[in-house]
Parts: structure tokens; sequence; C-alpha cells
């Protein structure tokens, strides 16, 4: 009896060795979901970085024409504008510039009002599943902090719609992209050439509009990134001439030891 428990278990070991093996074996020979993102240069990569303003401002332009008809920002206000280099006065001016929803008015309707700068940037109605059988886009506040690969994929992504290859044809209603889960992806391509003008005269072809907008949402994310970094380096050159001067300290109070 002992043997044969022996024998099963033995048995058993051996079938689950190889359903790992062959498991490790298809999972080795699986092709990646998507391409991986080619590695930018951004301004505000590195302990030093920091944003360059008037990409961050185009970038909004970029989202204000285009990216907000879907998606919506509901963690950022529009006096928070001031920080991409704008005045309060423009700030306020962009938020006037919006109808948000004010309550019900005296005719029983949605009331809408100007926006002010303490309001959030509108919510579109597909981004808050209003429209039946369209996906919900994501909310970009945070985008460029937790989407997989950051603003490297997020540009990735923005520039790698294009014809599939020979023999791939994406699913009805998705679009190949090369960068996208498995290669396929809701949104129709979003960017092209001239489809913004820029108020400081930049060239708007697709890359510059992706990179600038990727460059706004990642401001977006961390709004406080290049003060944070010039903290640090004032604790770094604090903690070093205290290093320094404990140093000498020592040495003069040891001194006459030897």
């Amino acid at each position: 009896m002992t043997a044969l428990r022996h024998r099963s278990a033995t048995a058993i070991a051996l079938v689950a060795a190889g359903i790992l093996i062959a498991g490790g074996q298809n999972a080795h020979a699986e092709p990646p979901s998507h391409d991986p993102a080619p590695h930018q240069q951004w301004s505000f990569d590195g302990p030093l970085g920091n944003f360059d303003l008037a990409s961050v401002q185009r970038g909004y332009t970029v989202y204000a024409e285009i990216c907000s008809t879907c998606h919506g920002m509901q963690h950022v206000h529009f006096g928070d504008l001031a920080g991409t280099g704008l005045t309060a006065a423009q700030a306020q001016a962009i938020a006037a510039s919006h109808k948000i929803p004010d309550g019900i008015g005296s005719d029983g309707k949605p009331a809408l009002r100007a926006a002010t700068a303490d309001d959030a940037f509108p919510t579109p109605p597909v981004a808050q599943g209003l429209i039946p059988g369209a996906v919900i886009p994501p909310d970009q506040s945070r985008l460029a902090e937790v989407y997989p690969g950051g603003p490297d994929r997020i540009y990735a992504l923005l520039t790698g719609y294009g014809p599939p290859p020979p023999g791939v044809t994406p699913p009805p209603g998705l679009f190949y992209n090369r960068f996208a889960q498995a290669r396929a992806i809701a949104m129709p391509p979003p960017l092209s050439d001239d489809a913004v003008e820029y108020p400081d005269g930049t060239k708007a072809t697709t890359e510059q509009e992706a990179r600038d907008v990727t460059t706004f949402l990642a401001w977006v994310a961390q709004p406080h990134l290049a003060e944070r970094h010039r903290t640090g380096v004032r604790v770094m050159i604090y903690l070093v001439f205290l290093g320094v001067l404990l140093f000498v300290l020592k040495r003069r109070l040891w001194s006459n030891v030897y």
C-alpha cells in the first residue's frame, strides 16, 4: 500500500512537472502582446529634470481641442493652469469659455454657468458613460503615472497607428496599433498633421502634437515635480556641507589624541 502511494505521488509530481514545463514553453513561444515603447528624451527626466512649459502649454491646446472630446480630467482645475506659465487672468479666461452644470433652472431643466478657476475640467458625456455602447475612455488626470510604460508608452501609442501587417486583421471596431495591448485599440487615431494651430507658431506635426500632449499629461500628473527636484538638490547640498563640517570638527576634536 505504501509503495502504491509512493508510485501515485511520483506520477502526480511528474504530471505536474510536465504541465509546468509545457506551460513555460508555451509562454516562451507566445509573442509579446505589444511592441516595447522606445525611450524618448524628456526634459522632465532625471533628478534635475523640469518641465518645458512652452511644450506644456502647447500640450494643453492639443488636449483642449482634441482629447477633451472624449477624455476627462476630474482632478484638474482651471486654476491649475497658472502653473503652466499662464497668468491667473489667462487661466480665468480659459475657465470662462467653458460651461458646466449648475443645478436645475427655474424652468425645470439643467442649468449651465461659466466655469471659474476653482472648477474642475468638465467631463465629456462619453467619459461619464452616457453614450450607450461606447467604450468609456480613461480619465487623464494621472494617466502618465498609472499607464504602464508612462510617457514613453503614451507617445508611442499616439504615433503607433498604421496599417496592420499582412495576415493581421484587428477585431471589428478596433484599430491596429503596435503599441496597444494586443495591438488593437478602440480609440481612432486622434492626431494628424495640422490638427491644431499652436499660438506660438510651432509646426503642428503628428509627432509634435504627441510630444506636447504627453508632456502636458506628465505635468498634470506631477505638477510639483520641478519644485521637488529643487528641494532634493538643496537637501543634498545641505547634507554634503554638514558631512564636511562634521568631518572637520572630528579632526579638530581628536587631533590631540595621537
